[in-house]
């Protein structure tokens, strides 16, 4: 049986699959892809057990073949291979023969009964929305999760399904992001929590067009494009992140993004290794930024123009925590809300969008270590 695909297309499909292969397995055969042809259809699977990746493309082919290959000597073949045709052949003795213009290359294949099959869910409860805003969700709340395992539900991303929209959230314990998308509201409250790996999938390939998400209770499919991915969700309850957003921040600090982000990256190159801490020092239309390094006799201090409303204090963050939140803060202005230097700080935009709200959490540090 023969077949052909053009490199650079087949670069692309197998590039949006091989993120579920996994590095190390005691299992060799989800080592591999399942690659399926039929009527011209060219389906390849991935999977490493708790998450399942399927992609599919049209192809020029004579006949029926299904099998596994060794995902990652495929993978880095093909994308190896500048863009032109692959023409390929499939022999009776367990090679796959691929032919270019550059030369020719034998890879064997198996017979792809052990391969697991993909789970047959019937999927309860079903969303669909814009990928550029799941993208931007993610995007702006993934770099808050937990990498602690100890903590597993806080390891991957709330989607929490409520009457005011639908939530995104993510916490390490030390900082919290929540995105609430307005448009999509639900009669019936509901929660999951999707694993970090899924999500960085979705943050790579999902694209402007509409997202189909669809779960249970344990799994999770989402369906965008040429691809299907179905995901275990972490069997945890997500701690009660409303219970630690603070109602009364009432001292109010409003500045650009653009100098108070320099300031801070600065603030960087003087942090103590043992201790990475950026202090804050408001008072009335002034802010004052420092960090210093006691083991090595380095300091640095900025003041910036503000706009600050309350008590002056002095109140101290991780400085890399503060620059990650800042980073993806998407407004050019921003304010602050504070109530104590002990208490949590809240970072928002100055100006409400219609359509969606961003509410960023920071724990401060202790003034005195």
């Amino acid at each position: 049986m023969k077949f052909s695909i053009n490199s650079t297309s087949l670069e692309k499909l197998l590039s949006k699959v091989i993120p579920a292969i996994p590095p190390r397995t005691p299992m060799p055969v989800i080592e591999n892809f399942l690659f399926q042809i039929q009527e011209n259809l060219l389906t390849v699977t991935g999977t490493d057990l708790d998450m399942f990746i399927t992609c599919t493309m049209s192809i020029d082919a004579d006949g029926e073949f299904e099998s596994i290959i060794p995902a990652r000597l495929f993978y880095d073949l093909v994308r190896s291979i500048p863009d032109s045709i692959i023409n390929f052949e499939v022999t009776g003795n367990g090679s796959l023969n691929m032919r270019t213009d550059f030369g020719s290359y034998q890879i064997g294949y198996a017979d792809s009964s052990q391969f697991p099959q993909v789970p047959a869910i019937t999927y309860t409860k079903q969303v669909t929305i814009i990928g550029s805003v799941l993208k931007n969700a993610i995007d702006l709340t993934s770099f808050a999760v937990s990498k602690e395992p100890m903590r597993p539900a806080m390891t991957g991303i709330l989607f929490d399904f409520t009457d005011e929209g639908l939530k995104f959230v993510a916490t390490d314990g030390h900082r919290l992001v929540r995105f609430i998308y307005k448009p999509l509201t639900f009669e019936e409250a509901d929660q999951i929590v999707v694993p970090i790996k899924a999500v960085d999938v979705l943050l790579k390939f999902a694209g402007d067009s509409p997202v189909s998400i669809s779960y249970t209770n344990s799994n999770i499919l989402f369906r965008f494009g040429e691809i299907t991915m179905i995901s275990s969700l972490i069997n945890q309850k997500y701690p009660a992140y409303n219970s630690v957003i603070p109602l009364e921040n009432d001292n109010l600090l409003t500045l650009d993004k653009k100098p108070l982000i320099g300031a801070v990256k600065r603030m960087l190159l003087f942090d103590s290794s043992n201790f990475p801490k950026v202090k804050i020092g408001l008072s009335e239309n002034m802010v004052e930024i420092s960090s210093e390094d006691i083991d090595k006799g380095s300091r640095g201090t900025e003041t910036l123009q503000c706009d600050y409303t309350g008590v002056p204090m002095e109140i101290a963050f991780n400085t890399h925590f503060l620059y990650d939140i800042l980073s993806h803060m998407e407004q050019e202005k921003l304010v602050f809300r504070f109530e104590s230097p002990s208490r949590a700080s809240l970072i928002e935009g100055a100006e409400a969008a219609e359509d969606r709200e961003i509410l960023m959490l920071l724990m401060p540090v202790r003034l005195n270590v």
